[in-house]
């Protein structure tokens, strides 16, 4: 059980959402989820507004179920669980549009099959997309942690050499250090981040009752 509060879903942070009162848990909810849901929905073809408003209504959905919910990893996760939710908060989003924008079904075939599949519960596009947006946030939550275990003059090495994917000899030259400084955090900061990922990827299970 992961005991900081990370990506990964606590049993004490998913049972505390059936309590309206507990601030605390529904702040931690929403600081957790709302940017994966929001990504999600922009990549789903959403405008900002429109991703926010998607946002707010997954919330607000989890919010009134939240009193239905039991703990069973046997029975599906909480990542499938959610997905269910925001696909349908984006459906309506797009069903929003289609009242306003008669001429879609007339004159821009391409388009109006593109917002068919989106808000298709049963498709797959999104499922692929909220994947995507499931492991960006899970990678961006153990970069969070690993910056905790490391030195923050480490953590700078690798964030220029690994992810800004900077060269040996730039790391080298803008932050003072030689080759051997620069793989060393490399392979220890890979290494951490490596099993942060899988500690993450070990979160547990929520179904409705």
């Amino acid at each position: 059980m992961i005991r900081d509060r990370s990506l990964a879903t606590r049993r004490s942070l998913v049972d505390g959402l059936a309590n309206w009162r507990d601030r605390r848990h529904w702040q931690d909810f929403h600081r957790l989820y709302s940017k994966l849901i929001y990504g999600f929905a922009r990549r789903a073809g959403l405008s900002d507004a429109e991703a926010n408003d998607a946002v707010q209504e997954t919330l607000l959905t989890v919010a009134r179920r939240a009193d239905g919910f039991r703990y069973d990893p046997a029975r599906g996760s909480f990542k499938g669980w959610l997905l269910q939710i925001a696909r349908w908060r984006v459906a309506d989003q797009y069903q929003k549009r289609l009242p306003s924008q008669p001429h879609l079904s007339g004159l821009d075939t391409s388009r109006t099959a593109t917002i068919a599949r989106a808000i298709d519960p049963a498709g797959p596009e999104l499922e692929s997309v909220w994947n995507t947006e499931w492991h960006r946030n899970l990678l961006e939550a153990a970069l969070q942690r690993v910056k905790q275990k490391v030195s923050p003059r480490q953590y700078q090495i690798f964030d220029c050499y690994v992810v800004k994917e900077w060269p040996v000899q730039r790391v080298q030259r803008d932050l003072g250090v030689n080759p051997a400084q620069v793989y060393l955090a490399k392979h220890r900061v890979a290494a951490l981040l490596k099993k942060e990922v899988e500690a993450l990827q070990a979160s547990p299970g929520l179904q409705g009752k």
